[in-house]
C-alpha cells in the first residue's frame, strides 16, 4: 500500500518550498501594481503585459492560502497588491473586465473574454472573505451578475460567429460555474447558489457528457445534438477531467454520492480515452471520430491537464475508494514529476511536445500564471492527508 502521508508532504512541500515563493519573489509588480506572469525559466520577467484572467486567479490563490492554511501578512498582502491593481484598472467602470493592460494599466483588449470576468469575480470573493471587505464583496457580486446575464452569449458583441447559421453552446462556462458558485457561496442567497449549482450539475452531467458516446464533449448545438464539424467533434480531455472535481465538490457539499460515483466514473473514461499509449500523458485536444483538427498543439502534453487529473483521480480515490482511481493516479503522478516538475529551478514547466520534452521554457505568459499548479499541489496535499488518515 502506497504511503499516503509521504506523498501528502512531497505534495505540500513542493506548494510552500518551492511553487509559492517563486510567484512571491518574482511576480510582484511593486512599481506599477499588480503581476507580472511572464516568467522564463529561472523566474525573470520577459513581458510586461497583464492579462486580466492571470491577475484575477493570482490574487484568489493568495487569498485562498491565506483563508484555508494560514494567516500569513505576506500572502495576504500579496492578494491586495493585486486586487487594487485590478480595482483601479482592470475594467471600464462598470465592471466589464478588459483581458489585458499595459504593464502601468491601460487597457489593451477590450473586454471579450467571460473568463476576466469569472476570475475577477473569484478574487474578489475570495479576498472579501480574508478581509471582511464590504468593497471587494460587492465587486465579486456586481461581477457574477453580469456573468449570469452573459451566461448564453458570453462573448456578446465580439462574437465573430455569423447568428443564426451555426450557434454552438461550449462546455466551459457550466463547467467553471460549478466551481464559481462554491468559491462564492458566502455572498449569495442559499435558494439561488442552490438552483446555481443544480443547473451547472445539469448542464455538465445530463447536457455535455454524453451516455451514448461515454465522453463529455466541448461543443453542441443549441439544441443538445452533436455538430459534425471542427468544434463540433472537439474533446478537450482537461476540461472535461478537472470539471469532474468540481462536481465531487458539489457531491459532497450536497450529500449526493451517486454524483460522486458517477463523475469519479467520468474521469477514469474520459482518461482511458485520452492517454497516449505511444508516449504517455495525456493529448490536449482529441477529435472524437478521430478526423485530424484544426489546432495545430493537439499532441502537445500541457501542465494544467496533468494536474487537474492529479486532483480528480486523488478525490475519486478519497470519496469513493476506487482502486481503478489510485491505478491511474500512480500512473499520472509518475508521468507528471517526472516530465513538468524543473529539477533545476522553481515552478513547473507548461509544455511539453507530445514525447514530453519541453517545449517552452517559460514559467509564466499569457496562459499560465499563479494557478493551476499551486491549487494542483494544494488539493492534491488535502486529499492526499484526508486519505492517509482513513487508513
Amino acid at each position: 500500500m502506497r504511503d499516503f502521508k509521504k506523498l501528502a508532504e512531497q505534495y505540500q512541500r513542493e506548494l510552500l518550498e518551492n511553487v509559492v515563493p517563486f510567484w512571491l519573489n518574482n511576480s510582484q509588480d511593486k512599481e506599477f501594481g499588480g503581476y507580472f506572469t511572464s516568467l522564463d525559466r529561472e523566474g525573470k520577467v520577459f513581458d510586461t503585459d497583464k492579462f486580466i484572467w492571470l491577475q484575477g486567479r493570482e490574487v484568489w490563490l493568495f487569498s485562498m492560502l491565506y483563508n484555508q492554511l494560514e494567516k500569513k501578512q505576506e500572502w495576504l498582502d500579496a492578494a491586495i497588491h493585486g486586487a487594487e491593481f485590478l480595482k483601479k484598472y482592470g475594467h471600464d467602470g462598470n465592471l466589464n473586465w478588459y483581458f489585458s493592460l499595459t504593464r502601468e494599466g491601460k487597457a489593451l483588449v477590450e473586454p471579450y473574454n467571460i473568463f476576466s470576468y469569472v476570475f475577477a469575480c473569484m478574487a474578489f470573493g475570495q479576498l472579501s472573505k480574508a478581509t471582511g471587505n464590504q468593497e471587494y464583496a460587492d465587486i465579486a457580486l456586481k461581477t457574477f451578475d453580469i456573468i449570469m446575464s452573459k451566461k448564453n452569449t458570453p462573448k456578446g458583441r465580439w462574437d465573430k460567429g455569423f447568428p443564426g447559421t451555426r450557434d454552438l453552446k461550449n462546455f466551459a462556462l457550466p463547467m467553471i460555474l460549478c466551481n464559481l458558485a462554491l468559491e462564492i457561496e458566502h455572498l449569495l442567497d442559499a435558494d439561488f447558489l442552490k438552483e446555481t449549482m443544480e443547473t451547472c450539475i445539469h448542464e455538465v452531467m445530463d447536457v455535455f457528457y454524453l451516455p451514448d458516446l461515454d465522453l463529455v464533449v466541448e461543443n453542441l448545438n443549441v439544441d443538445g445534438s452533436l455538430s459534425d464539424t471542427f468544434d463540433g467533434r472537439l474533446l478537450n480531455p482537461g476540461h472535461a477531467i478537472e470539471a469532474m472535481w468540481f462536481i465531487m465538490d458539489l457531491g459532497t457539499r450536497l450529500k449526493r454520492p451517486e454524483l460522486i460515483t458517477k463523475a469519479n466514473d467520468i474521469t477514469i473514461r474520459m482518461l482511458e480515452y485520452s492517454w497516449d499509449k505511444q508516449y504517455g500523458g495525456i493529448f490536449y485536444f482529441m477529435d472524437r471520430l478521430g478526423l485530424p483538427l484544426q489546432q495545430l498543439e493537439w499532441d502537445q502534453k500541457l501542465w494544467w491537464v496533468h494536474i487537474e487529473t492529479l486532483i480528480s483521480l486523488l478525490k475519486g480515490y478519497e470519496l469513493t475508494g476506487s482502486a481503478k482511481s489510485l491505478e491511474w493516479f500512480e500512473k499520472v503522478h509518475q508521468y507528471t514529476w517526472a516530465h513538468f516538475k524543473d529539477t533545476k529551478y522553481p515552478e513547473w514547466f507548461g509544455y511539453l511536445n507530445r514525447q514530453g520534452e519541453v517545449l517552452l521554457p517559460l514559467k509564466g505568459g499569457k496562459w499560465k500564471g499563479c494557478f493551476h499548479v499551486p491549487r494542483g499541489m494544494f488539493q492534491c496535499w488535502q486529499s492526499l492527508e484526508a486519505i492517509s488518515k482513513k487508513q
